[in-house]
């Protein structure tokens, strides 16, 4: 029998889509009838009474969990996320209940017996509840009391090869796509950029010293798998500078029916006979394209590399071979103000080790936001308020016109005293010239 009464959750468990509320149950019964004989380091029941204070919460309208000061590891500011509960009388199990971010492997590969261990890890010595994973990527273990915290981290590091993630004014875990690794579409080794950075940057990781959050986000394509254009501060974005590959025989056969659009994959959509007019060269967003005498022809100079026509006929279309990446600025989630997706900051940049150009245009953003930065003001928020020119600025990138998002509605011209010292030089030197 069921520890606390739970009619506001039991709602959520009666419709359509599986519900988190029969996790946590499932789990508050395993550990209750504890068949494996585990000695667990936390209270038993302490599912049951997360059950329990968080039918409180939707009963009250109000949170029971308060901000009880920082919790850690020993020389981590990070990667521990202090919780603790109102009722603890009334709610032992759960009156410290602290979550943990562990660094995922690249890309989220793993192997069977490595998270048959973390679950038993944390089994042990936490709640047993975990998410697969967090919105930075990360490994989340809900749930700990504060005398495991070091317990756990000492087991990670030396047991398991792995660290805590970041949490905090830090730098986030960095996240990237499968990439190279089984991706046919990546423009560059997501894996290999996205652990070089994370061992490159620990002390900015796991000692928190920036005004806020900040995400390092690896998308081997345009096809953005992990969501970067929308919520990484520096969104890396694989592109390529030359020509989109064409076969033309696979054209035709996509044309006369031969290969299924879409890889194949209809996602439940009746795409009926194939029009290619319709289904891609209408539906360019800068109209590059155009089929006729039975073949496709592709104006390159005007491509934006948004990938929907390699997307609808892959084996017809592929990237070209001149392999970068675009690292896009300022994304983010609604905080001081609402949501921006990235403003594109270096069109195209080579992805190959060291990265010293890459660090270069990172740590030249860290200068300027940690000096001009408020106190929980992201990366966009910064960028909104002093204006992108000044970005440029600090990080010495020359303006192109991709970085003008629409044309100015400001006729007037302000020169810098320097630009118009150089105006006065030019034109007193023509004066001179002249009357001579």
């Amino acid at each position: 029998m069921a520890k606390h009464a739970t009619p506001l959750l039991d709602q959520l468990e009666s419709g359509p889509w599986p519900s988190f509320v029969s996790d946590l149950k499932q789990e508050a019964a395993s550990r209750a009838k504890n068949e494996k004989n585990v000695e667990f380091q936390v209270p038993q029941d302490c599912v049951e009474d997360l059950l329990g204070v968080l039918e409180l919460s939707y009963k009250h309208g109000v949170t029971h969990w308060k901000h009880g000061g920082i919790v850690g590891v020993f020389g981590y500011g990070g990667g521990v996320i202090g919780r603790y509960c109102d009722q603890p009388e009334t709610f032992p199990g759960v009156a410290h209940f602290h979550t943990m971010r562990i660094n995922q492997p690249g890309a989220k590969y793993y192997t069977t017996e490595f998270l048959k261990k973390l679950c038993d890890l944390w089994e042990f010595r936490g709640s047993g509840v975990t998410n697969m994973h967090g919105s930075t990527g990360d490994i989340i273990f809900i749930g700990t009391s504060t005398p495991q915290l070091e317990e756990i981290f000492y087991e990670l590091t030396h047991n398991f090869n792995q660290d805590l993630g970041g949490s905090g004014s830090n730098l986030r875990t960095p996240s990237d796509c499968i990439g190279s690794s089984r991706c046919e579409y990546s423009c560059y080794d997501t894996q290999a950029i996205c652990y070089a950075l994370t061992q490159e940057y620990q002390d900015e990781l796991h000692r928190p010293a920036f005004p806020y959050k900040f995400k390092f986000k690896f998308d081997g394509c345009p096809n953005c798998c992990v969501a970067s254009i929308a919520r990484a501060d520096i969104s890396f974005v694989g592109t390529w500078k030359d020509d989109i590959k064409i076969d033309q025989e696979a054209v035709a056969g996509y044309v006369g029916g031969e290969f299924a659009p879409n890889g194949g994959a209809h996602s439940g959509r009746d795409w009926g006979k194939f029009d290619i007019d319709k289904e891609v060269c209408d539906l360019c967003p800068t109209k590059c394209m155009k089929y006729e005498g039975g073949k496709l022809l592709i104006n390159n100079k005007e491509c934006t590399r948004c990938m929907h026509c390699i997307n609808v006929m892959p084996r017809a279309l592929h990237i070209g071979d001149d392999r970068g990446c675009s690292m896009l600025v300022g994304a983010k989630a609604p905080i001081l103000d609402g949501a921006q997706m990235g403003s594109l900051l270096v069109p195209f940049i080579k992805v190959e080790e060291p990265y010293d150009e890459i660090k270069e245009v990172i740590e030249a953003i860290w200068d300027w936001w940690m000096e001009e930065g408020k106190n929980r003001e992201r990366l966009g928020e910064l960028i909104k308020r002093q204006g992108f020119q000044k970005l440029l600025e600090m990080t010495n990138i020359k303006p192109v016109p991709q970085h003008v998002q629409e044309p100015r509605h400001n006729p007037y011209i302000f020169w810098k005293e320097d630009e118009v010292g150089g105006w006065d030089r030019d034109i007193n030197e023509f004066r001179e010239k002249h009357q001579r």
